[in-house]
């Protein structure tokens, strides 16, 4: 005799949704374990004193280009073939920025050519200054 049973037979279904829940919450865990590790890479060291302990970043060099194509380092007007020895003097060797300032109207030559005069001085750190758009 074949006796058929009222209940219904479900198919196990797989709960997406739980699954989800606890995915983020394993990549939360692990987000601030790691972040918790990296303050606590270090070993603890008792450091040494000393009379200056750090090294003072160097003051970066200005040169300004007006409009009319006057070339100034600092607030001394200096003709362009001079920018070199004056940079070199005022520069620590590559480790100084130097900052460009030039006019919008001023001639794209007269820029590249106190640019070159930089390079030749043994600038590396070399960035022209702009305003931020309105």
């Amino acid at each position: 005799m074949n006796i058929k049973s009222n209940r219904i037979v479900r198919q196990p279904r797989l709960m997406i949704i739980p699954m989800i829940d606890i995915i983020f919450f394993l990549m939360v865990f692990f987000l601030f374990s790691t972040l918790q590790m990296v303050y606590q890479k270090s070993m603890p060291v008792n450091l040494p004193t000393a009379s200056q302990n750090q090294q003072e970043a160097p003051k970066p060099v200005s040169i300004t280009l007006t409009a009319d194509g006057t070339v100034s380092i600092g607030d001394t007007a200096v003709p362009i073939d001079e920018v070199r020895s004056r940079v070199e003097q005022l520069a620590d060797k590559s480790e100084t920025p130097v900052i460009l300032r030039a006019d919008e109207n001023v001639e794209h030559g007269k820029v590249v050519a106190v640019m070159d005069e930089v390079k030749k001085a043994g600038v590396t750190k070399l960035a022209i200054a702009t305003e931020e758009q309105k």
